[in-house]
């Protein structure tokens, strides 16, 4: 038998993602030890682990995961086939429309495009019912940054987490390597995880022009850009996994008694990157599950739209948010994208 320590570092698996597909009957440990509640592996349940390990590096959802490790290995391997069959096609569908995007834009682009900067405000709040604010929020010129802490230790892990990416505000990056820093800065943030405390990360870094994107878990960032509001992080929860394998309707996901269940926190695997180019105007909100899961997106859209600071779009939507009955803390971060001469700070670094 295994230690879970020992099988994690033979499968490549992390211990937290261990007790992740224990707990979602993915892959159950051979032993629990009864006092200690410890769990054990057998040999015999590497295989399995590690094709659990390729099939997430893949981006296979965890629900397809256990069918597919059900099956035998033909079946698996048509299946696994039929699966990035679909994710090659949804890719070169989405190439065609970014080729055609930047053609569009690039030729409607000012020829002197204006120095651009933001304007920006963060704001945390332990909410109407929790006796503890676990949130971090933060807003600077360079960084917006939401850290939703869970466990005992949520509180100083989410914390921890902001402060190293707040390292990089002073730092000069190369344009190439943004989001390979943003990476292994997110990685060394994991240090204050816990094998029961962890926490969400949502983070976009201005580059001068653009906005690199870290992503992990539920916590979210979108972009009013027009009056159309997008999502631009995809929540990495269960009822999510669900209502993408068409499953689950959004509906029935608001009241599913899973629907606070992550799939993937800071630490447990690799965080979404990616780059977000920007035009004067956009508004974009980092924001934690204590105003996602109780305002809905139009409402987000409209306090949004009628807010004529930052700041006071983060104090508006908090609010609905407590008005809602602010069952968990909430935390806004909100930044304007203007020119260099009026990006100033509407209030900077507000935590929990």
């Amino acid at each position: 038998m295994l230690t879970i320590g020992a099988f994690a570092k033979a499968c490549r698996l992390s211990p937290k993602a261990l007790r992740l597909y224990d707990e979602l009957d993915l892959l159950r440990p051979a032993k629990v030890d009864p006092d200690t509640g410890y769990r054990y592996y057998a040999v015999g349940q590497l295989e399995r682990a590690r094709l659990v390990a390729w099939l997430r590096r893949i981006g296979m959802p965890l629900a397809r995961i256990r069918e597919v490790a059900a099956l035998d290995a033909e079946a698996a391997a048509g299946e696994i086939r039929t699966y990035w069959a679909r994710v090659e096609a949804e890719t070169a569908q989405r190439r065609d429309l970014a080729g055609f995007l930047v053609d569009h834009l690039s030729s409607a682009a000012r020829t002197d495009p204006p120095v651009l900067g933001l304007r920006y405000a963060a704001h945390s709040d332990p909410g109407r019912v929790r006796p503890e604010n676990q949130d971090t929020a933060y807003a600077g010129t360079r960084l917006l940054a939401v850290a939703d802490g869970f466990g005992p230790e949520g509180a100083p892990v989410s914390s921890a987490a902001v402060a190293a990416l707040r390292s990089l505000e002073t730092r000069e990056i190369p344009a190439g390597d943004v989001l390979n820093l943003l990476e292994e800065t997110a990685h060394n943030a994991t240090e204050a995880a816990t094998a029961d405390s962890g926490t969400t990360l949502t983070a976009l870094l201005w580059t001068g022009s653009r906005l690199a994107l870290v992503h992990i878990g539920d916590s979210r960032a979108y972009l009013l850009r027009d009056g159309g509001l997008f999502r631009i992080t995809e929540d990495h929860t269960l009822v999510q996994s669900l209502i993408d394998e068409g499953r689950l309707t959004v509906e029935e996901a608001s009241s599913h008694p899973q629907r606070t269940l992550l799939l993937k926190a800071l630490g447990t695997t690799l965080p979404d990157l990616r780059l977000h180019d920007t035009r004067p105007g956009d508004r974009y909100l980092l924001c934690s599950d204590g105003l996602s899961s109780v305002v809905p997106d139009h409402r987000i859209r409209a306090l949004l739209t009628s807010a004529a600071t930052p700041e006071e779009a983060v104090r508006t939507l908090i609010a609905a948010a407590n008005g809602a009955g602010g069952p968990d803390n909430v935390s806004c971060a909100v930044a304007d994208v203007v020119e260099a001469t009026d990006a100033v700070a509407d209030a900077g670094d507000l935590a929990g």
